[in-house]
Parts: C-alpha cells; sequence; structure tokens
C-alpha cells in the first residue's frame, strides 16, 4: 500500500513539469503566446492547491480505494481530453482536471502512508514519498526531453495517460480502506474562500514580474484577506473544511515551513536550469534534462537511507546541514554559470539536488510526529497544500527574477549572453537566500523539539493528569434521534463499531443504542432468527418481516436512556475507573451536565496509551540522550 501511495506522490509531482519542456511547440501548434500558455504551468499548480482540502474531507466520508481510484481516473480523462485537443481551451480543460486529481491524490497518498507504516519506521517510509516528490518534478523534465526529441507534444499526455492507468489498476486491487470512515460535511463557503484565497495570492506571486504591478498588488490583497476570512470562518463553523488545530504545535508550523523551502530549491532550479541551457548555452531540451539526471537518479537513491538514518538519529544535525549544502552550492551553480562547461554546471549541481534529501522528508516527518492521531490528517492536508504552493512560488519567483535581470540588463547596453548570466545568477541567488533561511528555522526547530520534550519531562515528574481530552476521539460517529434502527446497524457496519451515542438535534445526549441492544430486541420480538448470526446465513424464516420491522422503528425505542458520561475535565484516571467498574467499551465525553457530547473515550485508546507510555519510557532509557520520539513527540533532535 505504501508503494501505491508513493506512486501516486510521484504521479502527482511528475506531471507539474512534464509539459514544461513542451509549451514552444504547443506555442507553435495554437498560436498563443507565453502569457497564455503558461497557465498549463501555473493554472495547474493553483487548481491543485485548491483541491487539496477537499481531500481530507473525501478521504473520511468515502473508501480509501474507491476514492483513490477516483482521484487516479481524473488523471486519466483530462490526459486523454489533452492528446485530443482540437484548441488551447480544451488542452487547459484536460490540464486543469488533472490538476483536480493531484490535488486529491498528494493528501490521499500521505494518509496512506501515515495509516500503515509502522511509528518506528515513519521516518522510512516519508523518506520513500519524499524521494518520490523529489523524483517527479525532476524526472519529468528529462523524460520529456528525451520524448519530445522523437515523437510530437501530443505524446506526452498518452504516456502519462498510460502510467496512471496502471496506478489505478494497481490501487484498485492491492488498496482497502484505512480511514475512520463518518460523514464529514463539506463547508462550501469555507471551500469558496480558501479558492479564491489560494487562488489570488497565487496568481498575484506569479504575475509580479510579467504583467501589471497594481493587478498583481489587488490579486494578492483579494488572496490574502479571503484566506484571513477563510481561517476566521474555521474557528467558527461546526464542519470546518480544515481543521487548525496543527498550527497550534510550534514544531509542525517549523516542519511544513522547512518542507516548503526544501521544495521551492525543487521547483525553483528545476524550471531556471533548462531555460537557462537552452535559451543561453544552446542545449537542445534533451542536453538541458540530461545536465539535472545524475542528481535526480542519487536522490531517489539517498531518500530511503536518509530515513532510516532520521529514524535512528533524528534531524538535529541532518535538515540544518543540508540547508547548507544547498546554500553552497546553488551559489557555486551560479559562479559556474558564467563558464564554458557545461559539465563542470551539471557537476556542481549534483550536491545541491542531493541535499535537499536531508530536508523535505525529514521536515516532514519533524511536523507530522509532532501531531496526534485526530490531527494527522488535518496536518497531511496543510503539508500538501504547500507542495502546490512551493511549486507555484518558487516557478514564479525564479523565473521572474531571472527574467527581470536579464531584461534590466539588456535594457542597460548589456550583451544578451551575459544579462541572462546576471540573470541566472539572480535565481541562484535567491534560492541561496531561502536556504539559509532554512537553517535558521532548522536551528528554531531544534529548540522546539527540546522545549517540548522537557515539557513531556517536567509534567512526568510533577505527575501532571492527562483530561479526557487528551485521549478522546473527537470525531465521534452517533445516530441523530429522527434515524430508524436498520440505518443504525447500517452504520455499525460500515464503520466496524458495535454502538453509538443517539444525539438531539442540539447535539445533547438521548441515549446509546449497541448492536446487543438491537440483538437483545430481535430474539424477543422474532425468536425464530434466534441471534443475529441467523441473518448474516440467511437461515432466518422471518428476515423481511423483521427488517420491515427494523425500518419502521425509531432508535430511541432501544437505545438506553441513562448513559454512563465522563465530563471533558475528567482526568484519564477517572474515565479508566468509569470503563472498569461499569464494565463498558467506550464511554461519551460530554461538556457540561447534560451537555453536548465532544467526544468518546474508549477501553482501546486507555490500552494505547499505557503501552505507548510504557515503550516511550524503554526508548528514552534505551537512547540516553533523548533522540527517539513517541507519538506526539517530534524527532528533530
Amino acid at each position: 500500500m505504501i508503494a501505491v501511495a508513493a506512486a501516486a506522490a510521484f504521479l502527482a509531482t511528475f506531471n507539474e513539469t512534464f509539459l514544461n519542456v513542451a509549451l514552444t511547440p504547443i506555442m507553435l501548434d495554437f498560436g498563443v503566446d507565453v502569457s497564455v500558455v503558461q497557465w498549463l504551468a501555473t493554472g495547474y499548480l493553483l487548481v491543485a492547491a485548491v483541491f487539496v482540502p477537499v481531500a481530507n474531507v473525501l478521504y473520511h466520508r468515502f473508501p480509501t480505494r474507491g476514492l483513490f481510484v477516483a482521484a487516479v481516473a481524473l488523471l486519466v480523462v483530462g490526459s486523454v481530453v489533452g492528446a485530443l485537443a482540437p484548441s488551447f481551451g480544451v488542452l487547459l480543460t484536460g490540464r486543469l482536471l488533472q490538476a483536480a486529481g493531484t490535488g486529491l491524490l498528494t493528501p490521499i497518498g500521505m494518509n496512506i502512508t501515515l495509516a500503515v507504516a509502522p511509528r518506528e519506521k515513519l521516518g522510512l517510509a516519508m523518506g520513500v514519498m519524499a524521494a518520490m516528490t523529489t523524483l517527479g518534478p525532476s524526472l519529468a523534465i528529462v523524460v520529456s526531453g528525451a520524448l519530445l526529441s522523437a515523437v510530437p507534444w501530443t505524446a506526452l499526455l498518452w504516456v502519462f495517460g498510460a502510467l496512471s492507468l496502471l496506478v489505478l489498476l494497481t490501487g484498485a486491487v492491492l488498496l482497502r480502506n484505512v480511514a475512520e470512515l463518518g460523514r464529514p460535511v463539506l463547508d462550501v463557503l469555507s471551500f469558496v474562500l480558501v479558492a479564491v484565497g489560494l487562488v489570488g495570492l497565487l496568481y498575484g506571486i506569479s504575475t509580479a514580474f510579467s504583467g501589471s504591478a497594481l493587478t498583481a498588488g489587488v490579486a494578492a490583497v483579494i488572496g490574502v484577506l479571503a484566506l484571513v476570512a477563510f481561517v476566521v470562518r474555521q474557528n467558527r463553523v461546526e464542519h470546518p473544511l480544515l481543521d487548525l488545530r496543527p498550527f497550534r504545535s510550534t514544531p509542525f508550523v517549523l516542519g511544513v515551513s522547512m518542507t516548503m523551502l526544501g521544495l521551492f530549491f525543487v521547483f525553483a532550479m528545476n524550471v531556471v536550469i533548462p531555460i537557462f541551457l537552452q535559451s543561453v548555452r544552446g542545449q537542445d531540451p534533451l542536453g538541458a534534462s540530461l545536465a539535472l539526471a545524475p542528481g535526480i537518479l542519487l536522490t531517489v537513491v539517498l531518500g530511503p537511507i536518509v530515513g532510516r538514518l532520521f529514524d535512528r538519529h533524528g534531524g538535529r544535525l541532518m535538515i540544518p546541514a543540508g540547508f547548507a549544502i544547498m546554500a553552497v552550492f546553488a551559489s557555486l551553480v551560479g559562479v559556474a554559470a558564467g563558464q564554458d562547461s557545461v559539465l563542470l554546471f551539471a557537476a556542481l549541481y549534483v550536491p545541491a539536488v542531493l541535499a535537499t534529501a536531508l530536508v523535505i522528508g525529514p521536515s516532514q516527518t519533524f511536523a507530522l510526529s509532532s501531531l496526534d492521531r485526530e490531527s494527522s490528517p488535518h496536518g497531511v492536508t496543510v503539508v500538501a497544500t504547500s507542495f502546490q504552493v512551493a511549486g507555484c512560488l518558487g516557478t514564479s519567483l525564479a523565473i521572474g527574477v531571472f527574467n527581470a535581470l536579464t531584461t534590466r540588463g539588456v535594457e542597460g547596453g548589456t550583451e544578451l549572453l551575459d544579462a541572462s548570466v546576471v540573470g541566472f545568477r539572480g535565481a541562484a541567488g535567491l534560492v541561496a537566500l531561502v536556504s539559509v533561511l532554512g537553517i535558521v528555522l532548522a536551528l528554531a526547530a531544534g529548540r522546539a523539539a527540546r522545549a517540548a520534550r522537557t515539557l513531556r519531562a517536567a509534567e512526568e515528574t510533577t505527575g501532571q493528569a492527562r483530561t479526557v481530552v487528551d485521549l478522546m476521539k473527537t470525531d465521534v460517529y452517533a445516530l441523530s434521534t429522527e434515524q430508524n434502527v436498520l440505518e443504525a446497524l447500517q452504520m455499525f457496519t460500515e464503520r466496524g463499531i458495535s454502538g453509538a451515542p443517539v444525539l438531539h438535534t442540539d447535539g445533547s445526549l438521548a441515549g446509546f443504542l449497541s448492536d446487543g441492544d438491537v440483538m437483545r430486541y430481535l430474539s424477543a420480538e422474532h425468536p425464530s432468527s434466534t441471534t443475529i448470526y441467523s441473518f448474516a446465513t440467511g437461515e432466518s424464516a422471518d428476515l423481511e418481516d423483521a427488517l420491515a420491522d427494523l425500518v419502521s422503528l425509531p432508535v430511541v425505542r432501544l437505545a438506553t436512556p441513562d448513559v454512563v458520561t465522563v465530563d471533558e475535565t475528567a482526568s484519564v484516571a477517572d474515565a479508566v475507573a468509569v470503563l472498569s467498574d461499569k464494565h463498558l467499551k467506550k464511554v461519551p465525553v460530554v461538556r457540561g451536565e447534560h451537555g453536548e457530547v465532544v467526544g468518546i473515550v474508549s477501553r482501546s485508546a486507555v490500552n494505547r496509551l499505557a503501552i505507548s507510555s510504557y515503550l516511550a519510557s524503554r526508548e528514552g532509557l534505551a537512547a540516553g540522550d533523548g533522540t527517539g520520539a513517541t507519538e506526539r513527540e517530534p524527532q528533530l533532535v
């Protein structure tokens, strides 16, 4: 399943740059200029970024395999539409269909990895994912350059469609459902706000160097205002599109920021280097793309190795060292741009791109390991959105600086070759400065990780009690008083649960219905069924009558009205006492007496806490220096 998720991550990022080398022949075929054709790249990133937050809602509403197949199907359909496009508008439509699939596919793949990867091997799994996300946009340039030397640009879409179809079939066979399904609601206004926010902000940035400064500024301001409104709404609505709890974790924010800086480097250099080598050094598309190939292939090999090292030693030295190498060799690549040797230029780029393996995967793991299991899916959504934002920022700013400095040099009387070298050095300098910023963030992340570990140790030393809020499941599967018993049984079957609270319309508790309550009713009212298990074997003589009875029977008729609950301020010890004394599997958590249900605590959650605490204590004793990590403790140091 991790292999399928990694293939999905590769597809999603591969397609982001796959058409970049083909923009020139596309312009010739459809008679459009650069300002129009660039939307095949920019529009793709914008639409993908918009659909990422939607993926979290869909991930918890639909079975994993079906959702994965549907997302990949968008890539296949978009490829076919684009390959057969009679006009640029149809080609762009196909490209945006692919972008919607990409926006869904990236977080789905990461969620699958988080769900199935053993915690002690999370660094390795995320290292594989990071290698694929780094390989995708880089290898796309190499492959497309090679293909364009022999076939028309439409063949690129057919090739990608075939790859997508292969991944679709593999996922349909190998994947199983790993998400905890419920009925999350898609808040349409939140979707509109995040769409306007991201499109406005990224459009403003992408046009800042090539269009009207006023238009870019207005678009950016509208985008920022829409994102502010989005954040405010998420804190007020009952069903937010994106849970903002991950942003309360400083390690998470720092980890996401470091991931974005690493991706900024990849996207910026992978678009500027081919342009520079083709327009200035006279390389053909294949020659320009091959200059990137050695570093790309070595990065794929290094990704899983770095993941294993991170699992063992953390990222205290690894991440800042990666940023430092990126800064140094990006600067050296800029210096080599003025030399005649393309081989020297390509050789200096190898350690620069290799260093991204020390940054991207470890930073992702550091960010996500700071979250609990309830917040992890929302953290994945943020990380996946950051991929698209970083890609748009890296591409737009690098090309913008390159073009601006080149144009200024030519207008000042400098030869085009010399002016282009200055433009490339400006872009390389921008990437180097971003890498220096990454060093600063890595050091800050180290301090944040040490502070989190110190706080944890202090809590354990002082014996500070946890509350049930730290342990409860907040995404509660609940029944309404308006549902019937057959609907309840259907939900029990789909969710793999044995009971659920019954809620009034105001969220307060009306009772609790278990499958045992239903079994006792069936045995009393339909004796020939004997037990509910006879329905599974088809041996019940009055199956139809029983089912008809359940359809007309409200859940409140069978639900236990006097439900044992615990208040959200209760300690874990109190919850354990209730579960033990009352012989219960789970108990609802309420806010105040007769208040709304805010969560549910189960025996299995208590067991996991006890086991993880024991293992964490053993790991801490074995490590001695605190390099190990628990589920909620970041792994940087």
